[in-house]
């Protein structure tokens, strides 16, 4: 149950600056050059996530945490008190590279208190009390937006950390690192991944998923704010209730997934939502609260059923030990989003943004390929 918390709390921390990090950026700088600074933060915390597991075997996972949670908080006090693009910059690839590397520290806490036979449950809770704090951080950006603009978040975000920090250090003789990991050289951990049909085909299902968010997170709240005029005291509540289905969905689909059909066909389901919601974000030209709302919340249909089976097929296939190949697991995450953002910058040379919308619904097809390739764990 600790764990549970803690992955809500930290929930709420990330979430708060992921829906505003675009429209802060475009104070100081184009939609183009964000996109750059994205892809420049992105290939850092790819280069942090690959060295990460040398230094988890070395000093420990509870140790290594409390180290990034230091860095974590010091990027958001950054971007809180950032006037400029230079500091702004600095601080938003700090802030992705120990955003990343604190969910990879959870990942492996989680990983060592679950069973393989029960895994699609625990793993769906987690993710359920993440996706609260998710539900929870737009209603609470609107507010703090209104009282503070921007910079309120960002402090909000960075103290919800101490909370975190002191409850992590009550619990260290729980938490403590209990087993001896195991780290594979990267390149044999690629041709390992690469070797087996299911756990390549669900590590692109992995970078699939993160390339929806890619666009979802950090271009829908720019076309909505910056080219449709939708303020934050609409968008706020659009954001949260468009969650709902994380907390509707994931558990049942995990139960489901243990107990009877298996992850793929879930899979699949949720890709096709996810295709033909991104065609209707491509299409719809108005901004009408309601229709955007609908539209929203059926997208995070799809992405809650294949977040669910995302997590469960993934971790029936390996222990805590693997570290590495949880660290190239999570890799997909900035993979992607450098990938997104390389994608924008391709189709705003010649389109307006909401082709994006078009191309990636065209990507995600892509998706039932390789989850209709996979062999149920079940």
């Amino acid at each position: 149950m600790t764990l549970y918390f803690l992955g809500l709390l930290l929930a709420v921390s990330t979430a708060l600056p992921a829906y505003i990090q675009s429209n802060f950026l475009r104070q100081f700088v184009t939609l183009n050059t964000i996109s750059l600074f994205l892809i420049i933060a992105n290939l850092a915390t790819v280069a942090a996530i690959l060295i990460f597991p040398k230094y988890i075997k070395k000093l420990t996972n509870y140790f290594l945490t409390k180290i990034v949670l230091i860095v974590y908080a010091s990027s958001l006090l950054g971007l809180a008190l950032a006037t400029n693009a230079g500091l702004a910059f600095i601080s938003l690839i700090l802030f992705s590279v120990a955003s990343n590397l604190i969910w990879i520290n959870m990942d492996v806490l989680v990983e060592n208190f679950s069973a393989d036979a029960s895994t699609g449950k625990t793993r769906t809770i987690y993710f359920t009390f993440i996706n609260a704090g998710w539900i929870l951080s737009p209603i609470l950006t609107t507010y703090l937006i209104g009282k503070g603009e921007y910079t309120l978040s960002f402090l909000v975000a960075s103290f919800l950390v101490i909370p975190f920090f002191l409850i992590f250090l009550y619990q260290a003789r729980n938490l403590k690192d209990k087993i001896k990991y195991r780290e594979d050289d990267i390149l044999v951990s690629l041709k390992k991944i690469w070797a087996k049909k299911n756990t390549r085909g669900i590590f692109f299902v992995a970078f699939l998923l993160q390339l929806f968010y890619s666009s979802a997170v950090i271009y829908i709240p720019f076309h909505l704010f910056q080219n449709l005029g939708m303020g934050w005291e609409v968008l706020g509540p659009i954001f949260s209730v468009m969650l709902i289905p994380f907390l509707i969905f994931e558990i049942p689909a995990g139960l489901i997934a243990d107990k009877y059909i298996g992850e793929k066909e879930i899979m699949s389901v949720g890709f096709l939502i996810l295709a033909v919601s991104l065609f209707l974000f491509y299409y719809i030209d108005v901004p009408r609260a309601w229709l955007w709302l609908i539209v929203l919340f059926f997208s995070r249909i799809g992405a809650a059923l294949v977040e669910a089976m995302r997590e469960a097929y993934f971790f029936k296939t390996v222990s805590a030990k693997d570290i590495s190949s949880i660290n190239l697991f999570r890799l997909t995450t900035p993979i992607a989003y450098v990938t997104g953002a390389g994608i924008s910058i391709l189709v705003l040379m010649f389109w307006p943004l909401n082709y994006l919308f078009l191309v990636m619904a065209i990507i995600m097809l892509s998706g039932l390929g390789f989850s209709l390739s996979l062999k149920d764990t079940k």
